[in-house]
């Protein structure tokens, strides 16, 4: 099992676990809340057997990293991924970031710049800015984050059921593209993180990544399903390919927000074609 530190707390170091895998071009898998590396499953076997060398990580506070108090913010978790590939001197890396995981891309990007990044895809991703405003009037009323919360606070478990149903639109594809089995696993992963991390991340999906996507000049993707109950393309999808000038767009007709695992044919298929593509 191997880990970098990335900080401490009081007595405890604040490690990151990851997963180093095969060789070539490094593609690194930044996973969504509140779920772990392991989400990628059905990603990984595919682009090791496409020539690539595939890190995945979890997240602090999640999966089998470390469970500080604090550090849910994106600046603070941009430097974790930073200091990941900083560690394993990651270069000509491709930075994939799955809803949550768009945000440590938008966020690094913006921050660290693309020196050791040749390419982008945001998946599902929190990007650009989340929260309706006057000046973000596409994005959605805070009362749906407030709620949120409250279900977390009163009972967390409870919450990650109805969660997870939504996150994979199980009334469509539950027992055909997503089982029982993957359910529970999901749920186990997730009751399994860290209950603060669980919740304080929900207030950092609020963070406004509009400047660090215009800042983005490097090839991107982004993926989206159009029927995706957790993040609405309208409000995130769709605004992140306007933001990043050239980026390209695939749009997976009825896929829900955990399209990597119901659909994964068809998104380990735009992947690929996108990491292969010359630039």
């Amino acid at each position: 099992m191997s880990y970098i530190t990335v900080g401490k707390e009081n007595s405890c170091n604040i490690d990151l676990y990851y997963e180093d895998l095969g060789e070539g071009q490094p593609v690194v898998l930044i996973h969504g809340w509140p779920l772990s590396g392991r989400s990628w499953e059905r990603q990984v076997p595919a682009l090791l057997e496409a020539g690539y060398r595939v890190v995945t990580y979890d997240r602090r506070g999640f999966g089998q990293s470390g469970r500080p108090a604090t550090g849910y913010d994106y600046d603070t978790l941009a430097a974790d991924l930073n200091m990941l590939l900083n560690a394993l001197d990651l270069r000509d890396a491709v930075l994939v970031g799955f809803s949550m995981g768009g945000g440590e891309v938008a966020r690094y990007l913006g921050r660290y710049g693309s020196e050791r990044i040749r390419k982008a895809v945001f998946m599902a991703a929190v990007t650009p800015f989340l929260l309706k405003r006057p000046d973000n009037p596409a994005g959605l009323d805070g009362d749906i984050f407030q709620g949120i919360r409250q279900g977390i606070r009163s009972d967390r478990l409870s919450f990650l059921t109805s969660f997870l149903a939504n996150f994979y639109n199980v009334h469509a594809f539950g027992g055909k593209k997503v089982s029982a089995e993957v359910l529970r696993l999901s749920w186990d992963i997730a009751a399994m993180a860290s209950p603060i991390a669980t919740l304080a991340c929900v207030h950092s999906w609020l963070t406004d990544f509009r400047d660090d996507l215009l800042s983005i000049k490097i090839p991107t993707l982004v993926i989206h399903g159009d029927d995706d109950r957790i993040v609405p393309f309208a409000a995130s999808g769709s605004r992140t390919h306007e933001a990043v000038e050239g980026s390209r767009l695939i749009v997976v007709a009825g896929a829900p927000h955990g399209l990597n695992w119901t659909h994964a044919e068809e998104v380990n298929d735009g992947l690929i074609d996108f990491l292969q593509e010359a630039l």
